[in-house]
């Protein structure tokens, strides 16, 4: 299991997260399995007007999105990251998909860990990989949570 870090912070969000300690573990244990070391993971959760302005500071996007990965890793195999993730967003991808904010937050959560660990989704067999692995980890978590 990874020794390192992971934060939650929030930004013009009053979402408050739930089961911290087993979002945790869950994101822990992911990276372990990915042969990975976690340093620092920072999830930051923000508003849709945040996330924008990141987005076209640092990507010169100018598109509403809900969830941009920065890795700041130095160190092949060394997890140092931060998520930012629009909670406007997830609630508004939740409801079209049928899903709770809960829900679609975590597979957010695990798609951007899974950038850190080098997966992409640009390609439609590369998007294919990344889902199959956020599938397999939100089972994951699934059964942490049915333990608690």
């Amino acid at each position: 299991m990874s020794k390192g870090t992971i934060n939650f912070f929030a930004e013009e969000t009053n979402y408050q997260l739930k089961q911290k300690r087993v979002l945790k573990a869950w994101i822990k244990a992911a990276i372990a399995a990915e042969g990975y070391q976690l340093d620092e993971l920072n999830f930051i959760l923000c508003s849709d007007a945040y996330l924008l302005r990141m987005n076209q500071d640092y990507l010169k996007h100018d598109t509403y999105t809900d969830v941009i990965t920065f890795d700041n890793s130095e160190v092949l195999k060394s997890i140092v990251g931060d998520i930012f993730i629009s909670m406007d967003r997830i609630k508004e991808n939740a409801s079209a998909l049928g899903v709770t904010a809960s829900e679609e937050l975590s597979r957010v959560m695990i798609h951007g860990t899974l950038h850190l660990l080098g997966y992409k989704d640009k390609s439609k067999p590369a998007k294919a990989l990344m889902t199959e692995k956020e599938d397999d980890y939100l089972g994951k978590l699934s059964a942490i949570q049915g333990t608690v």
